[in-house]
């Protein structure tokens, strides 16, 4: 195995210090609805940021209407923005855990396994993107590996990822056109597998309208909306079921009131994933077909709103050579790595969907995501950063 140069191979010494930063971040409660903790956290990675890249422009980037002092923002760091050639790397700063959360703190549950909110999905990440980029400009700065044509870079980090991105849609597809490739830094599989596809996603709402009535003087002139669309959700469920390439999760179900009236209004909120426009036609061909069902009957209205809000990550040719180049990279510091479909979304749903080849979940190991079980395996920060490093290396000599 050929080591790599200096400071990609000093990272190895960094691993206590990137341990050491992850879990300050992680313990940062930055939930994607708490807006006074996204602040905090934003404030501390622009200040970890500057600290490591003086020369680098810090940008708060307002989104959303109707801004004030606690209002969601995205962050960019970018450096040598004058470079003919540019590389976008991706990331975002909440989770899901919510302020009240029960989940909030770290423990170090083996020497090489860290539990925290967030410490994979993506703090851990952004660490992993900070240390592979400090070593490159480590080496940007050495005379003898000084290039005519340098590499400029783009860190991108959105406050909203973990809700579907709303807010930042617009601003990722905008910077995609500025870039050649994007490494977007979610974590990697528990087996260590980076991404290769993703699914897109959508978040509807299921509304079913009745007619209210007296639940014991008159209840047969009562519609029960609760009852029909617990119908349609059933229907619906099934046939998400039979559909290839298709996922349907029901989450959140209100209506309803006093026990003695015959409710008239119901509503469930949909998770739905699909792998291109075929799943994607045919599972709305389903879930009409049982809306109509319900629509047949007199004084029944069901309906639905919402949208798909990230596309499916297809994998291009452009994306298998990126990927080929990352695993080349892995070998020559002895780590062998593979990907595999996902049925997660993430930003660089966005980022693939402008034409950028993107190379996705090259951030650490991970597992447990979503849960107050939530671990990242340490050693991984150091390993996946020195990849990355050897990667932005190559690239930015041509190889």
């Amino acid at each position: 195995m050929k080591l790599p140069p200096g400071p990609i191979a000093a990272i190895t010494q960094r691993g206590d210090a990137m341990a050491a930063l992850l879990v300050r971040w992680a313990e940062i409660n930055s939930g994607s609805a708490n807006q006074a903790g996204l602040k905090r956290m934003a404030d501390a990675l622009v200040d970890e940021f500057a600290r490591a890249f003086p020369a680098a422009q810090v940008e708060r980037i307002p989104l959303g209407s109707g801004q004030n002092s606690l209002s969601p923002y995205a962050l960019s760091i970018r450096l040598r923005p004058g470079a003919r050639r540019q590389v976008l790397l991706s990331g975002h700063y909440d989770t899901v855990y919510d302020a009240d959360h029960a989940f909030q703190t770290c423990t170090r549950i083996s020497p090489n396994l860290l539990r925290g909110p967030g410490v994979a999905d993506m703090k851990g990440g952004i660490v992993v993107l900070l240390e592979a980029l400090r070593a490159f400009e480590c080496l940007q700065s050495d005379p003898a590996c000084a290039q005519p044509d340098p590499l400029g870079w783009q860190v991108l980090l959105t406050p909203d990822e973990e809700t579907g991105s709303v807010l930042s849609e617009a601003l990722l597809m905008e910077t995609a056109k500025r870039h050649e490739l994007a490494l977007v830094f979610e974590p990697a599989r528990p087996n260590g597998n980076l991404v290769r596809a993703r699914m897109g996603t959508g978040i509807f709402t299921a509304t079913c309208r009745g007619r209210a009535a007296h639940a014991g003087r008159d209840p047969q002139a009562g519609r029960n909306a609760i009852v029909a669309l617990a119908e349609f959700l059933v229907e619906a469920d099934a046939a998400a079921k039979s559909v290839e390439g298709a996922l349907l999760n029901i989450g959140a179900i209100r209506g309803g009131g006093t026990v003695n009236i015959v409710p008239d209004f119901a509503a469930a909120d949909l998770n739905l994933r699909v792998d291109g426009a075929t799943a994607e036609t045919e599972l709305w061909s389903a879930l009409n077909r049982a809306a109509f069902r319900i629509n047949q009957r007199e004084g029944y209205r069901l309906e639905f709103g919402g949208r798909m809000n990230r596309p499916p990550k297809a994998v291009t040719p452009a994306d298998e050579k990126l990927f080929v180049a990352y695993r080349d990279c892995a070998a020559g510091l002895g780590l062998q790595v593979d990907w595999q479909d996902v049925a997660g979304g993430s930003d660089g749903n966005f980022l693939s969907a402008k034409g950028l080849p993107c190379l996705d979940g090259i951030g650490p190991i991970g597992d447990h995501l979503h849960s107050s079980e939530e671990s990242v395996q340490l050693d991984s920060l150091v390993s996946r950063a020195q990849v990355a490093a050897v990667l932005l290396d190559r690239y930015s000599r041509g190889r």
